[in-house]
């Protein structure tokens, strides 16, 4: 559960603050809040550790997307490129700006093949988002070489890797944007919230001003009366969000470095089987071990495996026959159900009619079927490790 694990007096600490001003929200209230500012704090702390010139903090890793693809000038029309391994809002935001998401295929990374990008663009194709899935990152450096090629921004989805890098260069650094999530299971949590970082200023204030009804932000005068430029939606991050935030943000490098010792520790008990593999990480050194994936030769033996696995009380996933994190498997998307009644964006006749087949991403078939995961927690005392350890080798004997 990562920095879930570790609330404490830090987090208490924080939220005391903002409870003991009465004021909640991101803006105004100069007074009344008695100088404590936990959201822009957090974003001003985020952006140092990120090595971005700006970090804006919103509701949700969903809605940083959302933000996001509306400043990246996203819309009806416009068809966004997307792995089939992904959460379910990398597709959801897209479709929420009334464009298309396509569905690419994935590497033995298990992110975005960029070898794929160019198969999958058409005269619609804006932009790639690229996922780094499970605590590790993409092929960044190629993905952004192939984007800029065919002049198509990046926006990284960085929800469940906040703290990878590449190359000693932070993920969500690479393309035109990243985002990132702070909801419960990620790598810090306030419980929920998300953060957009960029280092492009017409980019930042375009977000920022969607982000909160249009607000310019950049008047000293009263909130009543400053200026707007663009029409925009509430994706206002709170005090509470940011305090929490603030003192996760700190724990951050303590949480990675727990990760990274129990997910090497793991992966000694896990090299002892025979057929095991790896998932391969592009920058070992990057890799924010949330996740441990594992694989065998072939399909049959992984979920052999995996029952055998759960036989020993010891729990993993099998994401092909995952609901929430791979493309074809959400029959409510295949079906095109949104909430309105005419099914837009799919309906509207400015968009491409696309498919979502098996057949177009056999990478993921092949690779998402022999492949298990494994959480990574940040408390996994001696106790815990024998147990995962007596339930692998127990395990192995039954493959």
């Amino acid at each position: 559960m990562a920095g879930a694990e570790l609330i404490g007096k830090e987090e208490v600490k924080e939220v005391m603050d903002v409870l003991g001003t009465g004021v909640f929200a991101r803006y105004g209230f100069d007074n009344e809040r008695k100088g404590f500012w936990k959201v822009r704090d957090f974003e001003r702390r985020f952006a140092k550790y990120m090595g971005a010139k700006y970090a804006l903090g919103v509701t949700s890793g969903s809605a940083a997307l959302v933000v996001a693809l509306t400043a990246l000038d996203v819309g009806p029309g416009d068809e966004v490129i997307c792995p089939a391994f992904t959460f379910v809002a990398t597709y959801e935001a897209v479709l929420e700006v009334g464009a298309i998401p396509v569905m690419a295929d994935i590497d033995d990374t298990l992110n975005l093949d960029p070898d794929d990008i160019p198969r999958k663009i058409t005269s619609k194709t804006k932009g790639v988002i690229a996922v780094h899935m499970c605590g590790s990152g993409a092929r960044i450096d190629k993905i952004v070489r192939i984007a800029k090629k065919h002049r198509l921004f990046v926006l990284e989805d960085n929800a469940q890797a906040l703290g990878g890098s590449f190359k000693g260069k932070m993920l969500g650094t690479f393309g035109s944007m990243g985002t990132f999530s702070f909801d419960h299971y990620k790598v810090i949590t306030a419980g929920e919230g998300g953060m957009i970082i960029t280092n492009d200023e017409k980019l930042y204030h375009r977000a920022e001003w969607y982000h909160d009804h249009g607000h310019d932000h950049l008047s000293k005068i009263s909130r009543a009366l400053d200026g707007r430029t663009i029409l925009g939606f509430n994706y206002r991050m709170n005090e509470l969000q940011g305090a929490l935030g603030l003192a996760q943000l700190r724990k951050l490098n303590r949480v990675m470095a727990a990760q990274r010792k129990n997910k090497e520790t793991i992966k000694g008990f896990l090299r002892k089987v025979p057929g095991i593999g790896f998932r391969t990480i592009p920058d070992p050194a990057g890799d924010s071990a949330t996740f441990l994936g594992f694989h065998l030769p072939t399909e049959e033996k992984a979920r052999r495996f995996q029952k055998a696995l759960q036989q020993e009380g010891l729990s993993t996933t099998l994401y092909k026959d995952n609901l929430w994190h791979y493309v074809p498997n959400w029959e409510h998307f295949l079906a095109q159900s949104t909430a309105n009644s005419k099914k837009h964006p799919f309906s509207d006749p400015r968009n491409s009619k696309v498919k979502y087949s098996r057949k177009a991403i056999p990478r993921a078939e092949d690779l998402l079927g022999r492949t298990l995961f494994m959480l990574v927690n940040v408390k996994m005392p001696p106790a815990t490790m024998k147990k995962i350890r007596l339930a692998i080798e127990n395990a192995a004997k039954k493959i």
